[in-house]
């Protein structure tokens, strides 16, 4: 342990004598579809992130956790959310107040840290952002909020609207709001590295986009919702759009790492099971976009969790695409190493530290993930190109379902009745990475 401290210590001197620490910016789009983007055949232009895929390096297999607040679990702490029994969207505290979290370990390495977006890992103000590393913290402590009113939905969450523990009352699109303040947050930066985390609520339900957004959306898209549907995209394109510029303007883009992805596969909902106050989506169907991928937001399905993705660091990185398996809990490890952020204690990271993969020192390496959706009634295991998938029945027993990915990447052809040996083998995979499932007790 000596060692490592005094190797951790020479690291970080020469990082920062160097500077080539990063800053980072974290950007998660809510309930957004693999093929909602324009660079994934998308109908709503999404020139910024477009010029992203261009200049940077996609992801093409990045998995998250089929709803929100599982996926915030995953990147805070680099641990799959079930091991906090963490596996729906929840108002309650979801974190230990000890964890040691994405931006503590950060802070330690001496980052400043901002959440500007929605956190819903504890909706109260006492159990907010500020009190898991982030030195700044503005937005919705709750879930998706209705864009002009910023209330979610009804019940004692509804008023969420915050900036550092203080609720508040503001005018404006919570689009526009959520990067207005990324932008003046990067314009007051000195010479600390930061980290941005910019989790936006668009494209979530309710929806009602500015007119002038409406006007934008191309003619071919029809009817009140699949514009105002389009309209947030590029809305939260545009967005993207302006924390890019800020950082230019500021001097800090070559050296700053931009990660952008999705919380989950996109939704398909009707409007009228949710209970919000005022504004809406237009009457009808919103359809989230996952196609090709099988499946939807809150499945355990490829469209539910394998979501657009883009890595960008003009210094470090040149374009290209990255095709081994990524996890959103990959992001605190490989984010922690990069920024010399060494913990002295085993956090339990079931991610890994992509780095050496992403930049070439290492070649891609096969690997294995797994995945709970909501209530324990799905899960899968993906481990090479071979994905088993395990529900639970209304009568309590289990199917499996399986695929091979490498040829069957949508998932339409199950291979479970066939191939029994390799059930099994995939099930023991599964049965040795659930044992650590809700080893953490969360207690107020």
């Amino acid at each position: 342990m000596k060692h490592t401290l005094i190797l951790f210590a020479v690291l970080l001197a020469a990082l920062h004598a160097t500077g080539t620490k990063p800053d980072i910016v974290f950007i998660i789009a809510d309930d957004l579809g693999w093929a909602d983007v324009a660079f994934h055949g998308g109908n709503a232009p999404t020139p910024h992130l477009d010029r992203l895929r261009r200049e940077g390096v996609e992801l093409m297999q990045h998995y998250v956790a089929p709803v929100c607040s599982p996926t915030r679990t995953g990147l805070m702490t680099g641990r799959c959310w079930s091991r906090f029994g963490v596996t729906t969207p929840q108002n309650n505290r979801a974190l230990p107040r000890d964890t040691i979290t994405l931006p503590r370990a950060l802070k330690a390495a001496s980052y400043d840290t901002c959440l500007t977006g929605k956190w819903h890992l504890g909706s109260r103000p006492e159990d907010g952002p500020n009190h898991f590393g982030f030195d700044h913290s503005y937005g919705s402590l709750a879930g998706g909020v209705s864009p002009w009113n910023h209330r979610y939905k009804e019940g004692p969450f509804s008023v969420t609207w915050h900036r550092d523990e203080k609720l508040i009352e503001e005018e404006g699109h919570v689009t526009d709001l959520i990067a207005e303040e990324a932008t003046k947050w990067i314009e007051s930066r000195g010479e600390t590295p930061f980290f941005l985390y910019a989790p936006f609520t668009a494209v979530h339900l309710p929806l009602k986009e500015p007119a002038e957004w409406i006007a934008r959306v191309p003619a071919g898209i029809t009817g009140d919702v699949a514009r105002h549907y389009a309209a947030s995209v590029m809305h939260l394109d545009h967005a993207i759009g302006r924390i890019i510029t800020a950082l230019e303007k500021k001097g800090r883009r070559e050296n700053t790492l931009i990660i952008f992805t999705s919380d989950n596969g996109g939704s398909t909902t009707e409007n009228n099971d949710l209970d919000y106050p005022d504004d809406h989506c237009p009457n009808g169907k919103l359809t989230g976009n996952n196609l090709p991928l099988r499946g939807q937001k809150a499945s355990v399905y490829e469209g539910g969790t394998r979501v657009p993705t883009l890595l960008s660091w003009p210094a470090k990185l040149k374009p290209g695409t990255f095709n081994s398996v990524a996890q959103i809990t990959d992001w605190m490890p490989t984010l922690c190493a990069l920024a010399g952020a060494v913990q002295d204690k085993d956090l339990k990271w079931d991610g890994i530290n992509l780095w050496p993969q992403l930049s070439g020192a290492e070649p891609l390496k096969p690997r294995a993930i797994y995945t709970v959706g909501p209530g324990f009634k799905a899960r899968a295991v993906r481990d090479g190109d071979w994905k088993i998938i395990v529900s639970v029945k209304g009568d309590k027993s289990e199917a499996s379902e399986l695929y091979d990915l490498a040829t069957d990447p949508n998932e339409t052809t199950d291979l479970a009745a066939k191939m029994p040996e390799k059930i099994a083998i995939l099930r023991a995979t599964m049965d040795e990475l659930s044992k650590a499932d809700r080893d953490v007790v969360v207690k107020d």
